[in-house]
């Protein structure tokens, strides 16, 4: 004789009540739900870390290139200051009356010219020191991508240990986790 399809239902009921029970009183499933909730919160914290550093390599590279332009705003200064000496140079060795007024005005110009320079100079040093900024940035958001990588490979790994009731998946998933956290680390050595 067959079930009632409402007998049936109840069986199907007692046997999904049974398997959870079963995985409640499992203390493996306690532990890797356990421990993807710490991977969770390493994760996030790694992807915040990664943009972070990949906002900070783009800032680092704007400040690269306006102290380049600045600096090369200074070399033309330099440059056009460095002509109106030579003009004024010239005019002095004519020999007119106001030969020693523009000999004067030269050795201004000069000192406009080098004062420009020096300028362009601390500028290309500004440039770079952030391109140096920069690239330190980018190769630790290059690490933290493969550490934020890592923590999310051992999450769903992890998963699978759920799944299947097995052991090893949740060990692999510590072990990539390790792996993610100390990349991770490594990003900031």
């Amino acid at each position: 004789m067959t079930d009632s399809p409402l007998e049936e239902l109840e069986h199907q009921e007692h046997v999904e009540h049974a398997e959870e029970a079963a995985h409640a009183q499992n203390p493996l499933i306690s532990r890797v739900t356990m421990t993807i909730a710490v991977l969770a919160v390493a994760a996030a914290i790694s992807a915040s870390l990664e943009t972070s550093e990949s906002d900070s390599a783009i800032a680092a590279k704007n400040d690269a290139v306006l102290a380049q332009d600045r600096a090369t705003d200074q070399w033309g200064f330099a440059n056009s200051k460095s002509l109106r000496r030579k003009v004024y140079e010239l005019a002095s060795d004519q020999g007119s009356a106001k030969a020693a007024l523009y000999s004067q005005q030269a050795a201004h110009e000069a000192q406009d010219e080098k004062a420009a320079a020096a300028n362009a100079k601390k500028l290309e040093q500004a440039t770079d020191a952030d391109l140096e900024t920069s690239e330190r940035h980018d190769r630790r958001h290059g690490r933290l991508t493969v550490g934020s990588t890592l923590l999310h490979m051992a999450i769903a790994i992890a998963t699978l240990a759920i799944i299947l009731t097995r052991r090893w998946p949740w060990l692999t998933a510590i072990a990539l986790a390790c792996a993610g956290a100390a990349v991770d680390v490594w990003a900031y050595l």
